[in-house]
């Protein structure tokens, strides 16, 4: 096992601990990590974490900070939950719900490699099941009943998950308008998303819920025919064949598609936005509609038993490479392993409360102050520093607030 693997491996970052590196992109790592808590709790999650020379980018960091405030607003079923955002020494992360399974981009070619023609049904089954969780986020409102407007951006295969008990989930709500700001993305990352934009997209109008619509279509004609509907030699190539190009119908690529899906298809891939889909409800309807016609209507149990069977010489594998993961892991810090909060997070803490003007002698302490130094656990002071970062306070205030809530109540 190479020697960064181990370093990785049993790694605290906050209150959590890092078990394994996933994946590294041009925005971010990704990690399997473990979360603990009071009384033996445990639970595995995954850690995206903003790579280091994005943190400097302020227009970058307010956009991925507002877009994944907004994404952790929903909560549904067919969208992975973020459990909590935040700022840990220079490094931003989102920790959210880990799914064990695969993204529809390993899916598929899985799929071919073995000389499985994915069934349509499953297609149009994940795409069912991807209008439901789009059509729940577009209609999200605030507590005052405002709509948030949230449009996902970048619904391409790697966004939708399907678990292995069938389960299937969009990844990265929002996220595609922070990457937006993001100059470093490898080229073949931008080329292969450009992909699945919608002509709106690539035209750089003011998008609404259709363009993800649009882009699950162009998702969805992809699994149906296996044939890639928008593609170039170079990014301007690509984006013109979005704008420009003729889309064929699916069933000049696939004779035996059904008139009721290349019609679902040819729909939702309308250039004119006012001609599609006007809600990701009527298509999930559509879809629905001729699932329940179908021969054949598969349900969560058979789609959970396509993948395991596709994937059954990987599981095993990949079970003992994660239980290898936890062993490795570093025990925890021992008592006398502490962490004294630095001078410079120093500020003068209260010891009693400020309404009271006098002291037992008779002076006067209104205005007088002591200062208290507190021996921290190392991953309970990166908790501690996470959150005063995340209310724009010293971790000195912080503390200092927190005494003084307690001596007032008390």
């Amino acid at each position: 096992m190479p020697l960064e693997e181990h370093k990785i491996a049993g790694q605290r970052f906050g209150k959590y601990v890092l078990l394994d590196r996933i994946a590294v992109g041009g925005m971010a790592e990704i990690f399997l990590a473990r979360q603990e808590g009071l009384e033996g709790f445990e639970k595995t999650i995954v850690i995206k974490r903003i790579r280091p020379h994005l943190s400097s980018q302020k227009a970058f960091v307010n956009m991925f900070l507002n877009e994944a405030k907004l994404a952790a607003q929903l909560n549904h079923p067919n969208i992975v939950q973020i459990y909590d955002l935040g700022k840990i020494a220079e490094s931003y992360f989102i920790a959210m719900e880990y799914i064990f399974g695969r993204d529809m981009r390993r899916i598929i070619p899985k799929a071919d490699g073995m000389g499985i023609p994915f069934p349509m049904v499953y297609a149009l089954k994940i795409a069912s099941s991807v209008c439901e969780g789009l059509y729940y986020a577009h209609q999200k409102t605030d507590m005052y009943g405002g709509a948030l407007h949230i449009v996902h951006r970048d619904v391409t295969p790697e966004n939708i998950f399907v678990s292995f008990d069938g389960t299937v989930k969009i990844l990265d709500f929002g996220i595609a308008k922070a990457a937006n700001q993001v100059e470093q993305t490898r080229v073949g990352e931008i080329k292969g998303k450009l992909s699945y934009m919608s002509p709106e997209q690539c035209m750089g109008k003011v998008l609404d819920h259709r363009s993800d619509l649009f882009s699950l279509g162009v998702v969805l004609y992809e699994w149906i025919t296996g044939f890639k509907l928008f593609t170039g030699e170079s990014e301007v190539a690509i984006l013109k064949s979005i704008t420009d190009g003729k889309i064929y119908p699916p069933s000049y690529f696939k004779a035996d598609v059904p008139e009721a899906v290349e019609h679902i298809l040819m729909k939702a891939l309308d250039k004119d936005r006012d001609k599609r889909y006007q809600s990701a409800w009527e298509m999930q309807y559509d879809l629905d509609q001729f699932l329940s016609q179908y021969e054949f209507t598969p349900s969560n149990i058979h789609l959970a038993n396509f993948l395991k069977q596709l994937f059954s010489d990987e599981l095993d594998e990949e079970r003992k490479r994660l239980a290898a993961r936890g062993s490795m892991l570093a025990p925890p810090p021992e008592p006398e392993e502490a962490m004294e909060i630095g001078e410079e997070d120093l500020e003068p803490i209260p010891l009693r409360p400020r309404a009271q003007r006098s002291s037992p002698g008779g002076t006067s302490s209104r205005g007088s102050s002591r200062v208290l130094t507190v021996d921290l656990k190392a991953a309970d002071y990166e908790a501690l520093k996470a959150l005063a970062d995340r209310n724009d306070l010293a971790v000195g205030a912080l503390v200092g607030e927190i005494v003084a809530s307690y001596l007032k109540f008390k």
